[in-house]
């Protein structure tokens, strides 16, 4: 039998084994969907996560413009970026990033911002794909589906 050991094993880029999931974001709430995906593109619901490789899944997410803030967040929450030139701010509430051309930018941003800045959050980010409606081209991929609503019952925003 094989003993215990008590040293640390990173695993290498060749070794990772990556999954795919399928989430349906009807209804969830933003920040929570986010912490979720964050985590799966990463790698930290697996044993053998390792920080400096991508060992992280693909995770499609459907329904992406059909989230939901909770409170206030809606009106009140302001999404900035800048032009490049001085005095070149410019603002946007959530609901008109939601009522607009690219809706699924709202969990797009949510989601970046969990992930590490740099090269290596950059790989993880091109592991995540958002879809506004319910049909998706990886079914070849074969995505086991990840029913977030019932992980947690503040998961879903009430109607």
């Amino acid at each position: 039998m094989k003993a215990l050991s008590k040293q640390t094993r990173s695993i290498k880029p060749a070794e990772v084994e990556k999954k795919w999931h399928v989430i349906d974001a009807e209804g969830l709430v933003v920040g929570r969907l986010a912490t979720i995906v964050a985590n799966l593109l990463r790698g930290k619901h697996k044993p053998t996560y390792t920080p400096h490789v991508d060992c992280g899944d693909h995770v499609i997410i459907l329904n992406a413009d059909k989230v939901r803030f909770t409170g206030k967040k809606l009106a009140d929450k302001v999404y900035y970026r800048h032009t490049g030139y001085a005095g070149g701010i410019k603002a946007v509430t959530a609901e008109k990033v939601l009522g607009g051309k690219f809706p699924e930018r709202v969990i797009e941003k949510a989601v970046e911002r969990m992930v590490p800045r740099g090269p290596l959050g950059r790989v993880q980010m091109k592991n995540l794909h958002l879809y506004n409606g319910t049909d998706h081209p990886h079914a070849g991929q074969q995505p086991e589906v990840l029913d977030v609503a019932s992980m947690n019952r503040k998961n879903k925003a009430a109607a």
